[in-house]
């Protein structure tokens, strides 16, 4: 390893990769300082249109993956230096679906690089379906599409069920 901190890995023949010491630490702090501190720095109205949701919402689920998945458990490395908190995961990966940005695009601020992020994305997916399906990935009942009808009905788009996909049930 370098004395800057950086070091190169082989990948494959000819691929390099910079490895980057990011402070992982300081981007969970960062985080929990701004939105999920005792006082945060933002608002909860900046929370939930930054996150598409509100923190009591947020915080179960989060607290559901993390003891669900040990992918999402906050461990030491070998050199006993904290790695990414489960926090720092959840935000990046809800962030990219919220805003439709690249893996990349997170390391600034939450301190993850673009792998880590996909590989989030990926067992916090996998994680979601696993314990949430039964109760809120479900088909509709009658009643459901009765209500989802009518709130979209009531909203100007008669005969769509919900807004996601734009899908329009007869």
């Amino acid at each position: 390893m370098e004395a800057d901190g950086q070091s190169s890995r082989r990948r494959g023949n000819s691929q390099r990769r910079k490895f980057i010491r990011r402070d992982h630490v300081q981007g969970h702090e960062c985080i929990f300082r701004d939105y999920f501190a005792e006082n945060p720095v933002y608002p909860s109205n900046l929370f939930r249109r930054r996150f598409r949701m509100s923190r009591p919402l947020f915080l179960p689920i989060l607290n559901e993956v993390e003891s669900y998945n040990l992918y999402f458990v906050q461990r030491r490395d070998n050199a006993g230096r904290l790695g990414l908190s489960c926090m720092q995961k959840i935000t990046a990966v809800l962030r990219m679906l919220a805003y439709g940005v690249t893996g990349d695009f997170m390391d600034e601020y939450i301190r993850i690089g673009k792998s880590t992020v996909m590989k989030s994305l990926k067992k916090f997916t996998e994680t979601v379906v696993t314990v949430f399906s039964e109760e809120y990935l479900r088909s509709p009942t009658a009643k459901d599409i009765g209500r989802l009808l009518a709130v979209g009905e009531q909203r100007g788009f008669p005969g769509m069920l919900g807004s996601i996909d734009c899908m329009h049930w007869k």
